[in-house]
């Protein structure tokens, strides 16, 4: 009986890891509304969000009804949110389960994986599963409304295969093609299929033939993903994808590389990773002894993928835009500590308290990570959703509003708007932190309203009182966004 019962549940660890995401994605919907209430972190959800209610409703890829934008930066993603509201489960229901739905099956890969590529590792729990399914960083995404988690799915969907060396070509060029419609950074996927393919094959004519499938299944599917983003908009990538390197990037630039680097290691280390950072480093050994040509080529895409943003963007929002690498950046950490606890050489007492460690961080984590999203949802709600609920209630409908950022204020308006952000209103890219420029910009365009922090714009704001200032005294922020006539 008790065997029956073992094989049983070794079977159903698939279903043990969705309900431990699910378990993860309840506790930090359930911290955040005791705390204020259920929200997204990030304005940008929003922004998604109004995509794809138009989408669904009136069948327009616009921000604005009647002016189509590439101001989504995931049409996937979008596209997956507009089915809510065609089942009228938007905007908090189905997104919160598409988020759970990411987080579960990226834990039941990263194990699939594990299995794969270690024979020893044949556990009864499956630990590098919920090790994924509970890590704060990935549920805080799975709450976040945001494409990031499923763009992290796919990452590591594309480098496990190469780990195991497959040699499925055109799939992995298709996940790779997919990938840029979650996130126009999944282009850089190709660098490590095309160098795993070129040293994987044993010949010229194989490794030929390797990359022509690469290429031209990834080829299928980027070439409409430029012909959408150039009939929106004119350019091959999505707005956002040069209106936040125009934000960013001269003044993160100006910051010492140091103190760069350090903000993307923060990430990384405030997070249960500290605990199997040894067993990454016991991997990377592993994959040159063995020469695992596929598994080096992920390290080596997972450092060119941290210098892409260290050398533009900022790494705010807990590192957000390098989210998406963390899970194959765990699963390597596990898979050294992994096959290190199952080795006969294994220490007893030091295993014991390296998983005695990995548990203990996961949960402190965990507990610490539902709070700051808890303190993220109140930022937003009581800023941005507040503000757009008021701006709908107080301003003219037709009123021409200067806004950054424009989230909820676009879902929960039908205002007309100016991005100074530049994700809708790309005229503004060139000189987007010009604040006299901007004010040019401004009057010329006939806006009537400024809708922003005084601390983002001083010289816009300054000598202006506000018609309108957001927050609530349970929690103060050290400024605040305001609603300003600018005309």
């Amino acid at each position: 009986m008790m065997r029956k019962f073992i094989v049983s549940f070794s079977l159903d660890y698939r279903a043990l890891l969705a309900l431990a995401a699910l378990a993860g994605v309840a506790f930090f919907l359930t911290f955040s509304a005791l705390t204020y209430r259920i929200g997204f972190p990030l304005d940008d959800a929003w922004i998604h969000l109004t995509y794809a209610r138009n989408f669904a409703l009136h069948g327009e890829w616009a921000f604005r009804l009647g002016q189509g934008s590439a101001g989504s930066t995931s049409p996937l993603w979008t596209g997956l949110l507009a089915i809510g509201f065609l089942l009228r489960l938007a905007p908090y229901f189905w997104t919160f389960f598409l988020g759970w739905a990411a987080l579960s099956l990226t834990a039941i890969r990263a194990e699939d994986i594990a299995r794969r590529v270690l024979p020893t590792y044949r556990p009864l729990i499956p630990w590098v599963g919920l090790f994924i399914a509970l890590a704060w960083h990935l549920s805080w995404l799975a709450v976040s409304g945001m494409e990031t988690l499923l763009h992290g799915l796919l990452i590591l969907t594309v480098l496990g295969m190469l780990l195991e060396r497959s040699h499925r070509y055109l799939t992995l060029g298709l996940l790779a093609g997919l990938s840029v419609w979650v996130r126009p950074d999944g282009l850089t996927l190709l660098g490590p299929i095309l160098f795993t393919a070129f040293l994987q094959e044993a010949n010229w004519r194989e490794r030929g033939i390797a990359l022509w499938k690469v290429l031209l299944s990834f080829g299928a599917l980027f070439v409409f993903y430029l012909l959408f983003n150039l009939m929106l908009s004119g350019t091959p990538m999505p707005n956002t994808f040069y209106a936040k390197q125009a934000e960013y990037a001269a003044a993160w630039l100006s910051h010492p590389l140091s103190a760069r680097l350090m903000t993307y290691l923060l990430p990384m280390l405030a997070s249960p990773f500290v605990a199997i950072v040894p067993g990454f480093f016991l991997w990377v050994y592993r994959l040159i002894r063995e020469r695992n040509w596929g598994g080096a080529a992920g390290i080596i895409w997972f450092v060119g993928y941290v210098g892409i943003y260290l050398t533009r963007l900022p790494a705010y929002q807990h590192g957000r835009y390098i989210l998406p690498a963390f899970p194959s950046l765990y699963l390597w950490g596990l898979l050294g500590m992994a096959a290190y606890l199952t080795s006969p050489r294994a220490n007893q007492q030091l295993s014991f308290l390296w998983r005695a460690l990995t548990i203990a961080l996961v949960v402190l984590f965990q507990w610490l990570g539902a709070a700051q999203n808890a303190r993220d949802v109140a930022f937003i709600e009581t800023q941005m959703v507040q503000t757009a609920h008021w701006v709908n209630e107080n301003l003219p409908a037709d009123a021409l509003l200067a806004v950054h950022d424009i989230g909820a204020i676009g879902y929960f308006t039908q205002n007309p708007l100016i991005d100074m952000a530049g994700l809708i209103t790309p005229d503004v890219v060139p000189f987007i932190r010009d604040e006299n420029r901007l004010a040019e910009y401004l009057d010329a365009s006939g806006a009537e309203y400024l809708v922003t922090f005084s601390e983002w714009y001083p010289q816009l704001v300054e000598g202006r009182t506000a018609l309108f200032q957001a927050g609530v005294e349970q929690f103060p922020f050290d400024d605040n966004i305001g609603v300003y006539r600018w005309r």
